[in-house]
């Protein structure tokens, strides 16, 4: 049985006041758990990736930044067009599916890979072709089966779901490594096998939300009809401005790995920093961003990110400054992941949602795309610590200009 809490009305902010449902969907909690082993498998690859490519293939920063910026975007247009067939042919499910189901098969890829770094690059971009085809529907899905004045809440018990799978991940890493004896094929063929138990729990568990548009109602040009709106378009120029200003996650565990020389063995445990404080604060944050508008929680995240930028690279050094910068990561994603598609959420018709959320995305990914590739370029040519710097100062200035020009209804 739901129970209602009555609200107050907040257009400053876009949230609904209509009573809000205590109960979590279970569309939503089924998605949460398809997240949380798919993340798993994810964060295995992710977890051991750095070390394999720059350690054991040799790559100098730029080069990882290169393919880790292929990793984060290159096919960040197929989200896109993944948003616009979901919308269109009213299959959610269907299309979160099938990237589900590419991201799995690209874990044999690496397999087939090699050492090659090309080859390598290939089935990277595969694996994010499938993430972009997913996101959308996917969360879209997560929206249009919530209670538009809980979003804050309902994407952050996804994201804590999703999150649960990001510290297994690197335990299941380090664990396949030590049992392998050191053997990186091992992780991936372990990281396939799980992704595949994420797409039966999505076959069987997950109920589709079609929607009841007329499918010539969600034209092509529907992602161009979207920007056309002022506070949507805002949210997508902010969110790819951010994005570029945002060093990726890799970057700062390498940092921080030869900043206080993390043995090799243990660098796959660095992530579990942030994905703690992650998994603890995606729910609270949920619910504050519902309480107090989710532009201002999003970001407090940023500013959190910048934060760990300077605990990394300060003058001071040791241990507690290396988990205070996790913590600060961690922070960072709990208050932006979710809370970015809770302030697109009402400024996107529902026919629209797969498509608006994949348009926002898709920002984001192209931005961190560009900033993975110039922030390899400032390490090889700077050095570490004032790449992180220089990234720390640029992040405040765009985070100070968000707050001023900031979205009328998020």
């Amino acid at each position: 049985m739901y129970i209602a809490a009555s609200r107050t009305p907040d257009l400053a902010t876009g949230i609904d006041p209509a009573p809000v449902k205590r109960r979590v969907p279970a569309n939503v909690l089924a998605l949460g758990a398809v997240s949380l082993v798919t993340d798993v498998s994810s964060e295995m690859v992710t977890a051991v990736l750095p070390l394999y490519l720059v350690l054991g293939l040799g790559l100098n920063p730029l080069q990882f930044g290169l393919l880790d910026g292929l990793y984060a975007g290159a096919t960040a247009v197929v989200r896109v067009l993944g948003g616009h067939l979901a919308d269109r042919w009213r299959r959610l499910k269907a299309v979160a599916g099938l990237g589900y189901g590419l991201s799995a098969v690209c874990k044999l890829g690496l397999l087939a890979a090699g050492s090659s770094v090309a080859a390598i690059g290939v089935v990277l971009a595969a694996d994010r072709t499938g993430k972009g085809l997913r996101t959308g529907p996917r969360d879209a899905l997560i929206s249009l089966s919530s209670d538009p004045a809980a979003l804050g809440r309902s994407f952050g018990v996804h994201r804590a779901l999703d999150t649960v799978g990001a510290l297994l991940g690197p335990v299941a890493a380090m664990g396949v490594l030590a049992v392998s004896l050191g053997s990186y094929p091992a992780v991936f063929f372990t990281s396939f096998c799980v992704a595949a138990v994420g797409v039966l729990l999505l076959v069987l568990f997950v109920r589709d939300r079609p929607g009841t548009a007329d499918r010539a109602a969600v034209s092509p040009g529907a992602a161009l009809e979207l920007l056309r709106r002022g506070d949507f378009r805002r949210i997508v120029v902010w969110a790819a401005a951010l994005g570029l200003v945002t060093v990726g996650d890799a970057f700062l565990y390498l940092v921080l790995q030869r900043r206080w020389d993390v043995p090799v063995a243990f660098f796959p445990l660095l992530p579990l920093g942030t994905a703690a404080v992650y998994l603890l604060l995606a729910v609270p944050i949920g619910r504050l961003a519902d309480r107090i508008g989710r532009w201002p929680v999003f970001l407090g995240g940023h500013a959190a990110l910048g934060a760990a930028l300077v605990v990394v690279c300060g003058p001071v050094s040791g241990p507690s400054l290396a988990v205070l910068a996790l913590a600060l990561h961690g922070v960072f994603y709990a208050a932006t992941d979710g809370v970015l598609m809770a302030a697109a959420g009402p400024v996107v018709p529902a026919e629209l949602r797969a498509t608006g959320f994949a348009v926002v995305q898709t920002g984001q990914a192209v931005a961190r795309m560009a900033s993975s590739v110039l922030f390899g370029l400032a390490w090889t040519v700077w050095g570490p610590r004032p790449a992180v710097l220089v990234a720390a100062g640029a992040l405040t200035v765009v985070v100070a200009a968000a707050a001023v020009v900031r979205p009328v209804r998020s």
